[in-house]
């Protein structure tokens, strides 16, 4: 059901609902009007009749001049005034009703609804020669009813004419903003391709102008992350091929000159005069020098010793070696051994972590210090601590933030469900904290 159907349909009840209470007030009211309108004539009327008489007594009036007296009640309204005589004719006195048209005439219902049931006045009157007649006075509602009808259909039709201009006020007002959401949802259907780049205009209506601003701000962070994991995926690629175009090297110069060395020394060997013992030696050293080579570029493609002694002992075989090379730089290493039943896929993501943030200290912090914990928190058993921290020169966050080191460590730590954080300051070294999930 779509919001403008939800929304036309409720107005639509409210409109009734308020129809019909303001039906059922002016229906009450016009009772109580059209009762209190006839209760009055009828009061006014036995006062007339009283102050008219009170003037002259009755028995000093003849026929005519009681007709005369009685004359004055012609212009009260809403009232049948008969006179009986003692004969038990009836002569009518009021004046008639004023004539209805069809078209004025109020319907039946209306009529039943509002009319009630209103109080006959009698007045006996004696003449001068002793007739008794009786005044008769009854409520005749017709006419007052009818105004009374008028007016509610003019109330009725004010209503309608009211609830019609908030019809179309509101449909008006929610056609603009049908219009803004539409153009909002357009504009998530094309993020939704991939384009960032397309912007939501600035809105006249504050909160969807909050939405637009929003959303602009989200696109705007998405195409940067775009661009950043576009960047980082060249930059992969481009290290990916380096590392396959210097092992290609390494196995033509080293690997390719060392065979054709042994097989050259080889056919040397057949020789009768040739010196079998000092070109076995010869071919043995270049055996071991592949070897070594062969070992290194192993340990490079992928660390053996991760697969067969667990991350701790890697680690730690990573950490003597680093020293080896650095003897300037003092590395501790903190390691549970609970880090030994890690998924293997997490070891080596972390172990890549390890090793990147140990080359990034070695090319830029300058450091004499270097400390490495991996643990489990107490307070979350399945949660693994990573904690590698420096007492180099640092830098400003903002500028390392840029690098192509930290954006592989931080994709590496969020494949895993982790969350990366940095703190450093400018020579105050640097400290790296992942927290992982292992469970």
């Amino acid at each position: 059901m779509s919001l403008r159907y939800q929304i036309n349909i409720r107005i639509l009840f409210f409109s009734i609902c308020i129809l019909i209470l303001g039906g059922s007030i002016a229906i009450w009211q016009a009772r109580n009007a059209v009762s209190k309108e006839v209760d009055s004539s009828i009061n006014m009327a036995l006062q007339l009749i009283k102050l008219g008489f009170a003037q002259a007594p009755p028995a000093a009036m003849n026929e005519s001049d009681w007709l005369y007296r009685l004359g004055a009640l012609k212009e009260t309204r809403h009232l049948n005034i008969q006179l009986k005589q003692p004969s038990g004719q009836l002569l009518n006195i009021s004046q008639k009703n004023r004539q209805i048209g069809p078209q004025d005439s109020p319907p039946r219902w209306f009529v039943n609804l509002v009319v009630s049931e209103y109080p006959k006045a009698e007045h006996q009157l004696t003449t001068f020669d002793g007739k008794a007649m009786t005044l008769i006075i009854q409520a005749n509602p017709l006419d007052e009813i009818t105004e009374v009808w008028q007016e509610t259909i003019a109330f009725f039709v004010s209503i309608c004419l009211l609830a019609l201009l908030t019809f179309l006020a509101v449909h008006l007002v929610f056609n603009k903003t049908l219009k803004s959401i539409g153009t909002i949802v357009d504009n998530l259907k094309l993020i939704e391709t991939g384009q960032y780049r397309q912007k939501l205009p600035t809105f006249s209506t504050l909160e969807y102008d909050s939405i637009a601003k929003a959303i602009n701000h989200m696109t705007d962070v998405l195409d940067a992350t775009q661009q950043e994991n576009r960047a980082l995926t060249q930059h992969s690629l481009q290290i990916q091929e380096e590392e396959r175009q210097r092992l290609s090297q390494e196995l033509h110069d080293e690997l390719g000159q060392s065979l054709t060395a042994i097989k050259v020394m080889a056919v040397t060997a057949s020789h009768e005069k040739a010196d079998v013992k000092k070109i076995t030696e010869s071919m043995v050293g270049i055996c071991d020098h592949l070897m070594s080579i062969v070992r290194s570029m192993m340990h490079q493609l992928h660390p053996l010793i991760l697969t067969e002694l667990g991350l701790k002992a890697t680690l730690e075989d990573m950490v003597n070696h680093w020293s080896e090379r650095n003897p300037r730089m003092t590395l501790n290493i903190l390691c549970s051994d609970s880090a030994d039943t890690l998924d293997p896929k997490i070891s080596i993501q972390i172990f890549r972590v390890i090793q990147e943030c140990l080359t990034n200290i070695l090319r830029h912090a300058q450091a004499r210090h270097v400390n490495i914990v991996l643990t489990t928190v107490d307070a979350a058993p399945g949660l693994l601590l990573l904690k590698v921290y420096d007492d180099g020169v640092g830098c400003n966050i903002n500028s390392v933030c840029s690098g192509f080191g930290l954006r592989g460590m931080q994709e590496r730590i969020k494949s895993l469900g982790g969350e990366l954080t940095i703190q450093s300051q400018p020579g105050q070294g640097m400290m790296l904290t992942a927290e992982i999930p292992v469970q």
